[in-house]
């Protein structure tokens, strides 16, 4: 009996390991999951704050032009980005009110890509850089 080869058994290894491996997520773009034709200006407070990898996500009661509340969640840029523009986990604070400009979700959900925040007496660009446009507070003119 033959020995198996060097590139046989660099081969078989090859496809065992990538046979075992756990499958990739891909990251989303903007235009995959949001409308760019549905923007939202969400003003609200804030019920919980998610400030882990691949994005932020803020969760807000929104009360509605009926006086329902409706409960919003919202994408930010990932947390590695945020901090580099000066954020930090503690930045939104749960009880606290909030406006975030975006754009629904595709599906129609209460959930937003939040692109410019305005929270604590700031404004600040919360975007990831996934091909998304821009929005913000109307322009005076």
């Amino acid at each position: 009996m033959r020995a198996p080869s060097v590139l046989a058994a660099v081969t078989a290894v090859t496809i065992a390991m990538l046979a075992a491996a756990p499958p990739a997520t891909g990251h989303h773009s903007f235009a995959a999951q949001f409308d760019a034709d549905r923007p939202v200006t969400l003003e609200g407070t804030v019920t919980k704050v998610e400030w882990q990898n691949p994005h932020i996500w803020v969760y807000l009661d929104v009360a509605g032009p009926d006086g329902q509340t409706a409960a919003w969640e919202c994408e930010g840029d990932n947390p590695n980005n945020l901090t580099r523009r000066g954020w930090t986990k503690d930045s939104v604070e749960v009880g606290k009110p909030i406006t975030i400009y975006g754009f629904q979700a595709r599906n129609g959900r209460t959930v937003c890509n939040g692109r410019t925040w305005v929270f604590g007496g700031r404004t600040v660009y919360a975007a990831a850089a996934d091909g998304g446009p821009a929005a913000g507070p109307p322009q005076r003119r």
